[in-house]
């Protein structure tokens, strides 16, 4: 730890009991500028100090600075968990840029927060560049209007077959939402027929001046969103790689990396921790771990697995987290784990094998 960052540290734990209210609020604004202006050196033990020093201060100061240091973690990937948790399931006022930016909260965070808070609460989840499969359901679920027009309207949205159906019931009353599904990129062709014989004559013509009749929904510039949105390269950008490589060195040190902790990284929706453990258990390089574990194509990973011996539940564990929560429809997960299940571990052997050959040669 930097002597100059020591003393900021310590100055602000022993003014944390200031009692001017306001002195406090200036602390707590001063901590969160700090941080966001230097997370990128910070060590895991810093940050660990940001958050208690910014939980603390949350307790004892008004509104305006709660919503000032939410807005300065809200785009941080490596923000303070448990200071931007409790942001995030406070009032809107402060919630809202956490909820719409923030890659450190978590999917059972979101949940929780759709199921349970407001529903400006939910609309803020539902301008979020990527939503799961999981979390549209909840937001059309148990969404106002509203909602569900910024679901329908935000390409990043992973929508079930659950979802289509709700909102295209909504819709028959509604023009804003019939127009956000006309122009999705991902619309079944029965959906956009069923949708341009109900939809308002201003909508109807719209969707066709478009070409949506003829194309399935797929319009060009929708197309041209939801391409860059689900990129390699776009999701390689979400997750703090070099954090989760060093805890997972951390632990491979202490002896304790084996199947079970990678598992557990994975039941705890930890990605970047996960991918690490993955590669080091696996005996591959980090980077095509990370490469691997965000492409579509899952067979490179499923023949590493097979050949490093994973479990099944191992395998599932890994397949319900990061990207693939939002690129793998839950009919591409099955048809991924009875893949796996057909694999034969001696030619997934072989194969990685020659795999290893190429990326030494």
């Amino acid at each position: 730890m930097s002597s100059d960052l020591a003393s900021h540290i310590v100055d602000f734990k022993s003014l944390a009991l200031e009692k001017n209210i306001e002195r406090r609020s200036e602390l707590a604004r001063h901590v969160a500028l700090l941080f966001a202006r230097t997370w990128e050196r910070c060590s895991d033990e810093q940050i660990d100090i940001y958050d208690s020093v910014m939980l603390r201060l949350s307790e004892m100061v008004e509104q305006h600075a709660l919503s000032y240091m939410a807005e300065q973690l809200s785009e941080v990937r490596r923000a303070p968990e448990q200071t931007v948790r409790k942001l995030a399931f406070d009032t809107i006022e402060i919630a809202e840029p956490l909820l719409r930016c923030s890659n450190v909260l978590r999917e059972r965070d979101l949940v929780n927060i759709a199921q349970s808070k407001s529903d400006d609460h939910r609309l803020a989840i539902a301008k979020r560049d990527v939503i799961s499969e999981s979390i549209s359901e909840i937001l059309v679920d148990l969404g106002s209007a509203e909602v569900k027009q910024t679901v329908a309207a935000n390409d990043g949205a992973v929508l079930g077959q659950r979802s289509v159906s709700s909102l295209m019931s909504a819709a028959k009353g509604d023009e804003v939402l019939q127009l956000a599904l006309g122009q999705r990129a991902d619309l079944a062709d029965a959906h956009i027929e069923a949708l341009i014989s109900f939809a308002s004559e201003q909508v109807r013509k719209h969707l066709i001046k478009e070409g949506a009749s003829e194309v399935a929904g797929k319009l060009p510039k929708a197309a041209r969103i939801a391409a860059s949105k689900l990129s390699n390269e776009f999701w390689l950008g979400r997750y703090d790689f070099e954090t989760g490589r060093g805890r997972v060195t951390e632990l491979a040190r202490e002896g304790k990396l084996d199947e079970d902790a990678l598992r557990g990284y994975a039941e705890e929706d930890r990605f970047a921790e996960a991918v690490a453990a993955f590669a080091m258990l696996a005996g591959i390089g980090h980077s095509e771990a990370q490469h691997w574990t965000v492409r579509n194509d899952t067979d490179p990973f499923l023949v590493v697995c097979r050949a490093s011996g994973f479990s099944m539940m191992t395998v599932q564990a890994l397949l319900k987290i990061g990207p693939w929560r939002y690129r793998l429809s839950n009919t591409q997960r099955q048809e991924a784990l009875k893949a796996y299940q057909g694999l034969n571990q001696q030619e997934a052997y072989r194969r990685f094998v020659t795999w290893k050959e190429h990326w030494m040669a």
